[in-house]
């Protein structure tokens, strides 16, 4: 008798377990475009033609982000693309861009940037790469 009682509390508690567990999750991750909209439009713009609101007065004009696949032979360059956005300055100690490896870090996703290796990286890296890629003129 004290089993038939106990069965269907027990399926009651864990339902109501699974509810608390199902209610917290984590904070959504910004699309690439959020991403792009918020720490790149400023001074790429938003339609990455390097014409942002923050861009005149710059030394160094801000790159036209729509010309990189053409200007790489038709080949997007993602790894060089996300090692841009990372920090990464090849040698050269004249970074005009800051760098976002501290907005970057987190949750890492396979990512294959052209190379055919599936390499894990930061998922606001990544959908702001393929954000980029979007932006690329026909």
């Amino acid at each position: 008798m004290q089993s038939a009682f106990l069965a269907p509390l027990a399926v009651i508690a864990a339902f109501g377990l699974a509810a608390c567990v199902i209610t917290q999750t984590a904070d959504p991750v910004p699309t690439g475009a959020q991403d792009f909209a918020d720490y790149c439009a400023g001074c790429h713009g938003s339609k990455g033609i390097g014409d942002g609101p923050n861009a005149e007065g710059l030394a160094t004009k801000p790159a036209n982000l729509t010309q990189l696949t053409a200007k790489n032979g038709g080949h997007f360059p993602a790894t060089g693309t996300m090692a841009q956005i990372w920090g990464y300055t090849g040698g050269k100690g004249d970074r005009v861009m800051p760098e976002f490896a501290p907005l970057l870090d987190g949750e890492t996703v396979p990512y294959d940037g052209g190379d055919g290796i599936m390499t894990p990286t930061p998922i606001r890296l990544a959908q702001l790469s393929d954000y980029v890629k979007s932006l690329q003129a026909p």
